[in-house]
């Protein structure tokens, strides 16, 4: 079946990538996909969002040790199931999948935080067909998510991760690399509409994660974004970038 004609299936395999739950020939296949498919791969960082968002629903709890030894398991598991893997592959194609780091490394613990986190609130030893259905339940309080972007630097390695939801007017940018301005400086975000002057939709903190307030006008039809680096506190209203730019990428919209 070509999944790409079949957005509700594209939308079920990036759910079970970002949960965790596709794996072996199957999640290797999702990500040979994703590397060509602009599509697919927002849709995996759209579930990964929502499910890190899950963990901020949850009330504060000690994990049980069944938890931590199930995390323990599956840890060893996935290495031993990659190392076997890397040693039958040719290398991995570069470019923005093998620098993102939301797939690799670090992101590993994040996703297992956020796994940890979901696991301890539901109930461990239930079925998985009961997790999952409560794990939608609370997804329905995530944001919607309409847009992403991931915006890259001249090296296409990742270092912002945005995304809008329409719903609360409210674009998040989450830092993904290792850049960080210096005191006297800030990062101001630009829309680049087609012939026209680019628009800013706002100036960076230095939180890990920054929310702007944005209509839905000042998304669609904008098909990037940028981030240029400016005196601090940005640029005066109604002019443009004065500063390089350090980062851009595509706004892609999410599958429905």
């Amino acid at each position: 079946m070509n999944i790409q004609n079949n957005p509700s299936l594209m939308d079920q395999l990036a759910a079970s990538y970002a949960l965790g739950t596709l794996r072996g020939g199957a999640r290797r296949r999702f990500e040979t996909l994703a590397r060509d498919n602009a599509t697919l791969r927002a849709a995996a960082l759209v579930w990964q969002s929502r499910l890190a968002s899950v963990a901020e629903l949850q009330p504060q709890e000690a994990p049980s040790p069944v938890v931590w030894k199930r995390i323990e398991n599956l840890v060893k598991a996935d290495k031993e199931a990659r190392a076997m893997h890397a040693a039958r592959a040719a290398p991995a194609a570069g470019g923005w999948w093998a620098s993102l780091g939301l797939w690799r490394g670090g992101a590993a613990a994040g996703a297992l935080a956020t796994v940890a986190a979901v696991v301890v609130g539901l109930n461990v030893n239930g079925r998985l067909s009961g997790q999952v259905s409560e794990l939608t339940a609370r997804l329905t309080a995530a944001p919607e998510i309409e847009y992403v972007a991931v915006l890259t630097d001249d090296k296409a390695s990742a270092s912002l991760l945005v995304t809008f939801d329409p719903k609360n007017k409210t674009l998040a940018l989450k830092r993904v690399g290792g850049f960080r301005e210096q005191p006297d400086k800030s990062l101001e975000l630009w829309a680049l509409p087609p012939g026209a002057a680019p628009k800013s939709l706002g100036v960076l903190g230095a939180d890990p994660v920054v929310r702007l307030t944005a209509a839905g006008t000042d998304m669609r039809q904008v098909p990037a974004l940028a981030i240029s680096l400016e005196p601090k506190g940005g640029v005066p209203a109604g002019s443009g970038p004065s500063g390089p730019i350090l980062f851009k990428g595509a706004l892609i919209e999410t599958p429905k």
